[in-house]
């Protein structure tokens, strides 16, 4: 098997299944794990595939997804390969994905293991008591999470209030709407736009009620195998939230 991965997230998920030989091609954004970074061949962005270098790698099973990917792309490519889009809107919906990915290579045990592991983080995470929350994604024009997102399905099982909850996908907004909504916290995310202390403290200047602070992207967005290792970071926060609210 010659399996190609088009989405970060699902690039860590094979690797967790064992797939090291299998897997002949990742993305420009696959940063983990860091050795395949560094040693698989790069097939472009998530939504700027090279199609002529996926087809010369002559994969068997391409591993695509609604979200991250463009669908005339992975449309093309049904035409070379077998290709499995994954759609992916909750932390729960993971337990789904490892099983679907362990059968399609092979790796059925491991992905009862890894859902064993997963079922175990998600009853680990403590929730907090619905703070108010927005979460920033991109700045210039400043974008948020709307209630059909992972990230905000990530954010409720934290016990985060998404205040855009009555909007879908990523919608824009001013600091002087975001004011106006009363967030308890802001949380600005390490990815796609890398929010950084100049960008809080620009932010916390704007909205002085609000706690601002960075956070981990991968943490909120990332599904697959990630909620297993972030599950203490998520923890951590949620406690320092509350705390700073209360």
């Amino acid at each position: 098997m010659r399996i190609i991965s088009t989405v970060p997230s699902q690039t860590e998920l094979l690797a967790d299944l064992g797939l090291d030989k299998e897997v002949v091609g990742i993305t420009k954004f696959c940063v983990h794990p860091q050795t395949w970074f560094r040693s698989k061949s790069r097939i472009g962005g998530t939504k700027s595939l090279d199609i002529e270098k996926i087809i010369g790698l002559n994969p068997s099973l391409i591993i695509a997804n609604k979200e991250e990917n463009v669908k005339d792309q992975i449309t093309q490519l049904m035409d070379h390969c077998a290709v499995h889009v994954t759609d992916i809107q909750s932390p729960t919906d993971n337990l789904d994905l490892i099983k679907e990915i362990g059968g399609l290579t092979d790796r059925r045990m491991t992905a009862v293991r890894l859902q064993r592991e997963l079922r175990s983080s998600l009853d680990a995470i403590i929730p907090a008591s619905g703070i108010r929350a927005a979460y920033l994604i991109w700045k210039d024009p400043y974008m948020t999470v709307g209630k059909d997102t992972y990230i905000s399905a990530t954010m409720e099982l934290c016990g985060l209030h998404n205040i855009y909850h009555d909007h879908t996908r990523y919608p824009e907004f001013s600091l002087e709407e975001l004011k106006k909504k009363n967030p308890e916290v802001i949380l600005l995310s390490s990815e796609p736009f890398p929010f950084k202390s100049k960008h809080l403290d620009l932010i916390q200047k704007k909205i002085p009620d609000a706690h601002v602070c960075l956070v981990d992207g991968e943490a909120f967005s990332w599904y697959g195998t990630r909620l297993i290792k972030q599950q203490p970071y998520l923890n951590k926060l949620i406690s320092s939230l509350t705390s700073a609210v209360s």
